[in-house]
């Protein structure tokens, strides 16, 4: 079961998230549940294998906004990075930052 308290042992900043979201735990814990369906996680996975840049910036750039809003920051910090060369188009292997957001979404995943 997802608590405050796990949240907080992953590394999430639940005092920041807690308060973007009034202090609500029952709210906040319900969005990051919702935010682990989010489908920009396939969408960014997928246009980088496609090489497809701009939508795979537009996922990263959505989940960005949304992770840090909650305050997840051991996803959010791998999102920002991939944003940031996504928005360059740098010519690189994504695949690295790419695994850290999967294994950090999924170690989350299994926290519910």
């Amino acid at each position: 079961m997802l608590t405050v308290e796990a949240l907080r042992a992953f590394g999430a900043d639940t005092e920041d998230g807690l308060n973007r979201c009034m202090g609500n735990e029952g709210f906040y814990l319900k969005l990051v549940g919702r935010v682990l369906e989010d489908k920009n996680f396939e969408v960014l996975a997928e246009s980088i294998a496609r090489q497809d840049l701009d939508s795979a910036f537009d996922a990263a750039h959505s989940l960005k906004g949304v992770l840090g809003n909650l305050a997840l920051t051991p996803i959010f910090q791998p999102v920002c990075n991939i944003t940031e060369f996504l928005r360059a188009k740098a010519d690189m292997d994504y695949a690295p930052l790419l695994r850290e957001i999967t294994e950090m979404r999924d170690e989350l995943v299994r926290m519910l």
